[in-house]
């Protein structure tokens, strides 16, 4: 049965009408625009068309997002545990995966690598100075191919380690406190001259250990290690809500679930976002993201007036960077580094996917919900259920089933309002509410009424339903940039994504260097030493599995032949067919509407 009926069945079809509107006015194939108004080369970095600005690039890099790790000059001039190199450098920080950048005045003065940012709070009891993440820390890559560098804005960090970043922090912290001569020079270089000022300076910097080393040692501690580009986000959030601020240990779920950042382009225009498909709120989305990365929350205080649900969160930076990912492009493949593309093998590729694949993942021009009451429309995702689909399940059952709620008992909503254990969830999502009503309070009288409703993406509330047991299907413009592949980082390259499950590689290396023939990254050990074992848990690379077979239980689509596969890898790489273009944002004018309930019609948990 073609997969376009098995879609008809869940309700997440396109139509007959919209699919052959898609094929004839599809631009993927399109003859190339020249390499000058695809790609330019700025310090030997290769940057494609996404439609940013230089401006646009160095402000994503390095804005805060409220993040708060440890005091600003003391991160500056920390040494790696082993000698006096700092912490900070690029040899370290390429070590672990971040991309090194030169300083300039205008947004990074210090040189830090992209993904790293000075957080400046004046006032409140986090006022000063702090180091913290931003989104680009996960939500940027560079690929790496024959000595050259190819930068591409808003997908997925292939390379950072950010568990192996966290614990060599920790070692970094830990190495200085009990090193008399590393913790003088620190103290030294920080201007911290006299004892009182070394004292106060010892102080601190025992405090911040202390929160590394717990993150080391009991936050991320998995029988999966994660790797490059891979981290429990779930778990780190929830625990970061249920568990670390809210100081009630006992609430700490394992991380047993790594997965790999999704890519940017497309997420603010999309019915719905992440993995799981239950976001659609990109305020609530931000601020959530924010809580993962260490933004400071006060979840221990008595009462809100005394400062309970204060955060250290930065509404206005976050509504910034959200209006620049509404006009960030997918990435245009660049022939001139890649090699060309056989454009009558990507027309046969076309044909393919819109047969065996455009029922869930939505194609260019692609199709549009109704209008909302504000004039917005969003690109339909395909929300298709974990059990249908037979990818690795472990999203949907890696946290406890119930939390202690403490201190946040008079705080949680009906039904579980005063009660001393609810289920996890309905704690997490209790206390985001009430965090980012908290944060949106802090900048309400300085927001027109238009400027509130853009925070919250045009969506109008209430918000439908969160879908249940299902995994996003998005459309897969620029998805050649984002290796390795499904939500979890288990296959390799876009052919294996194409074979029988049991077909693909047990046991690979994550390389650093691009490979362009299969789409994917160096599995060989020469260019990364990471191994991927699909047998842990976690790390599954079974479903979305192209075989002959009753659809369904991880059966996708038919057996393709070898022809067939390499047609589809060149279609991924010919989409999107124009370098910059922006997916208009709210839908163009003349947005086609297939009136299918993707967004209205959530899925049963399997």
């Amino acid at each position: 049965m073609p997969l376009s009926h098995r879609c008809k069945r869940m309700s997440r079809s396109i139509n007959a009408v919209a699919i052959s509107t898609l094929l004839i006015a599809s631009t993927s194939i399109s003859a190339p625009q020249t390499a000058a108004a695809e790609t330019h080369t700025e310090d030997g970095i290769i940057y494609l068309d996404q439609a940013w600005s230089q401006a646009d690039r160095e402000k994503y890099y390095q804005i805060s997002q409220g993040a708060r790790v440890m005091d600003y000059a003391s991160f500056l001039n920390l040494e790696v545990p082993d000698s006096q190199e700092l912490f900070r450098s690029d040899a370290n920080s390429e070590f672990y995966g971040m991309t090194p950048q030169k300083p300039n005045p205008r947004t990074n003065p210090d040189g830090l690598p992209i993904g790293l940012a000075k957080t400046v709070l004046t006032e409140g009891p986090w006022k000063g100075e702090q180091i913290g993440l931003t989104c680009a820390a996960c939500h940027n890559t560079q690929l790496n191919y024959k000595g050259k560098k190819i930068r591409i804005d808003g997908a997925p960090a292939n390379m950072f380690d950010f568990v192996a970043y966290v614990g060599g922090l920790s070692d970094a912290m830990q190495a200085t406190l009990n090193d008399p001569a590393k913790f003088d020079r620190l103290a030294a270089k920080v201007g911290a001259s006299s004892e009182d000022a070394k004292a106060a300076l010892r102080k601190q910097f025992e405090s911040d250990a202390k929160n590394a080393k717990y993150y080391q040692d009991t936050v991320l501690v998995s029988p999966t290690p994660a790797g490059p580009a891979r981290l429990d986000a779930i778990s780190a959030i929830v625990n970061r809500l249920t568990s670390v601020q809210s100081h009630i240990p006992e609430n700490m779920s394992t991380p047993v679930a790594p997965t790999k950042p999704p890519f940017l382009w497309n997420a603010p225009q999309g019915s719905w976002t992440q993995w799981r498909g239950v976001q659609q709120d990109p305020i609530n989305r931000n601020l959530v993201e924010t809580m993962g990365v260490f933004m400071s929350m006060d979840l221990t205080s008595k009462t809100p007036e005394e400062g309970l649900f204060t955060s250290s969160s930065e509404i206005k930076n976050l509504a910034e960077i959200e209006g620049m990912l509404n006009r960030l492009a997918p990435p245009k493949w660049p022939e001139e580094v890649f090699g060309a593309i056989d454009h009558d093998k990507a027309r046969a590729g076309e044909a393919l996917f819109v047969n065996n694949c455009a029922s869930c993942h939505n194609m260019w021009p692609y199709t549009w919900t109704p209008a909302n009451k504000y004039g917005k429309r969003f690109l339909e995702v395909g929300l298709v259920p974990q059990s249908y689909v037979g990818t690795d399940a472990g999203q949907f059952h890696d946290l406890k089933p119930y939390a202690l709620t403490r201190q946040l008992a008079p705080y949680v909503a009906a039904p579980y309002k005063d009660k001393d254990l609810i289920p996890t969830g309905a704690l997490y999502l209790n206390m985001v509410q009430r965090i980012l009503d908290s944060a949106l309070a802090a900048v309400d009288s300085g927001m027109t009424a238009e400027e509130k409703i853009a925070l919250h993406g045009y969506r109008e509330f209430p918000l439908e339903p969160r879908p249940e047991g299902v995994y996003k299907a998005a459309p897969r413009d620029g998805v050649w940039a984002t290796p390795p592949f499904m939500h979890n980082g288990s296959v390799p390259n876009l052919y294996e994504m194409l074979l029988p499950a049991d077909q693909r590689t047990k046991k690979f290396y994550v390389g650093r260097e691009f490979d362009p023939i299969k789409v994917g990254l160096d599995t060989t050990g020469k260019s990364g030493k990471f191994m991927h074992d699909v047998s842990l848990p976690g790390n599954s690379n079974a479903g979305h599995s192209f075989e002959d077979g009753p659809l369904g239980n991880g059966i996708i689509g038919p057996l393709l032949t070898e022809e067939q596969r390499w047609a589809l890898v060149e279609y991924l790489k010919s989409i999107p067919g124009e370098a910059g273009r922006i997916t208009p944002f709210g839908g163009p004018p003349d947005a086609q509407s297939g009136n299918q309930p993707w967004a209205n019609a959530p899925a049963k948990k399997p």
